[in-house]
C-alpha cells in the first residue's frame, strides 16, 4: 500500500501530470485579498461600500510614498499614501486615491492596517483564537465575510 502525505502529492492524487512522485503541491501564489470593511466608505452619492480588494505591496509601493511632499510635511500620512497604493477596489470605487482613504473611518482605516500587515508580513489574513468557553483554538479570517463564508 502507498502513501502519501500531506502536501505531496503523486501523479493522479493532486501533482501535476508527469511530476515525480513525491514532488510537492505547488499551490499559484495569492496575490490579492478581499477584505470587508467593519463600517464602510460612504461615497459622494451616500452610497456605502464595504467589500474590497488589497494586493500584495512590491518595494516600490513601499518606497514611493517616502518621496511624496504630504508624507514629508506629515509622517503619518504615510499609511494613507500607502494604502491608496494598494487597496484596489472598494466596492464599486476603482479608482482608490488617497483622497478616499483619507475619508474611511478611524476603525476601516485601522482595520485596513492590520490586513496590510497581515498579508504583507504573514501572507495571509486569518488569525489564531480560541473560544471563550472551551477553550478550543481555531482560526478565523479577519478580512471579513458573512457568517458560514469561508
Amino acid at each position: 500500500m502507498r502513501r502519501v502525505m500531506a502536501g505531496v502529492g503523486a501523479p493522479g492524487v493532486g501533482a501535476p501530470v508527469g511530476a515525480p512522485v513525491g514532488a510537492p503541491v505547488v499551490e499559484p501564489m495569492r496575490t490579492e485579498f478581499a477584505f470587508e470593511l467593519p463600517r464602510g466608505y460612504v461615497d459622494d452619492a451616500g452610497v456605502v461600500h464595504r467589500a474590497g480588494v488589497m494586493r500584495l505591496a512590491t518595494a516600490r509601493d513601499e518606497l514611493v510614498p517616502l518621496r511624496d511632499d504630504r508624507v514629508r510635511e506629515n509622517p503619518a500620512y504615510l499609511t494613507v499614501v500607502l494604502l491608496a497604493r494598494v487597496v484596489v477596489r472598494l466596492g464599486t470605487v476603482t479608482d482608490v486615491h488617497a483622497g478616499v482613504v483619507e475619508n474611511l473611518f478611524a476603525a476601516d482605516l485601522a482595520f485596513l492596517q492590520d490586513v496590510y500587515r497581515r498579508v504583507n508580513s504573514e501572507g495571509h489574513t486569518r488569525a489564531p483564537v480560541a473560544c471563550p468557553e472551551c477553550g478550543h483554538g481555531f482560526s478565523v479570517d479577519v478580512a471579513g465575510g458573512r457568517p458560514g463564508e469561508s
